[in-house]
């Protein structure tokens, strides 16, 4: 390649890098991290100005209360300041459920000595997923209680969190009831202050890459 050539091919990319720069949201030029998701259907939100946060990002993951594998409570207290990912499963799930669990491993190996990231996988099945078969499970997988929480409950209770406080099917949550069964390789990331930043699929390695990026942004906020 000539000289002549080659220059025109570093202005041709210096071009396309500065319309690319330009096309992008005001939001992501400024640097603001991860967009907010509000709405069921996850249109991303970018928020320049702190100060109209809490007027623009108006939902939050609602107050809730499940035990965990070791017969503990976890509340809306347990990932209070804290980031945390959830996702829906069941024990018996022979195919999405186990490699959803697998990737997920990685997230608490990489987290594994920071306390401010927690794992939430909330049992879809609450009525067969008992406390001693989500231990047994989670001695299988790897699941270390500190950090990664299993979650039974309320059926009732559980659905309504995950359709109107996780958008876990999206826009169809809210025309479903806690009878209409659920079932999502979905990944919902949250921030310390519950408001939802991310979604992912959880069956995707490249997903997961993504994820613990986000997770590294948020914790530097």
């Amino acid at each position: 390649m000539s000289g002549i050539q080659s220059t025109r091919l570093i202005n041709w990319l210096i071009c396309l890098t500065l319309l690319a720069t330009a096309c992008r949201p005001e939001s992501e030029q400024a640097g603001v991290g991860l967009p907010y998701y509000n709405t069921p259907d996850f249109t991303p939100v970018w928020v320049n100005d702190a100060r109209s946060l809490d007027q623009t990002i108006t939902h939050r993951i609602a107050d809730f209360r499940f035990t965990d594998q070791t017969g503990q409570s976890v509340t809306q207290e347990t990932v209070a300041g804290r980031v945390h990912v959830a996702n829906f499963f069941f024990t018996a799930c022979p195919s999405i459920c186990p490699k959803m669990t697998n990737l997920l491993r990685a997230v608490q190996d990489t987290f594994e000595r920071d306390n401010r990231v927690v794992l939430l996988s909330y049992s879809v099945t609450p009525w067969l997923d008992s406390v001693p078969r989500l231990r047994q499970y989670a001695q299988q997988k790897g699941v270390r209680a500190t950090q990664w929480h299993l979650l039974t409950g309320e059926r009732g209770k559980l659905y309504d969190l995950a359709r109107r406080s996780y958008f876990a099917e999206e826009a169809i949550g809210f025309t479903r009831d806690s009878t209409e069964f659920l079932h999502t390789e979905h990944l919902i990331l949250v921030d310390q202050n519950r408001r939802i930043r991310g979604v992912y699929n959880g069956t995707m390695p490249l997903e997961i890459d993504k994820l613990i990026g986000d997770i590294r942004v948020l914790l530097e906020d």
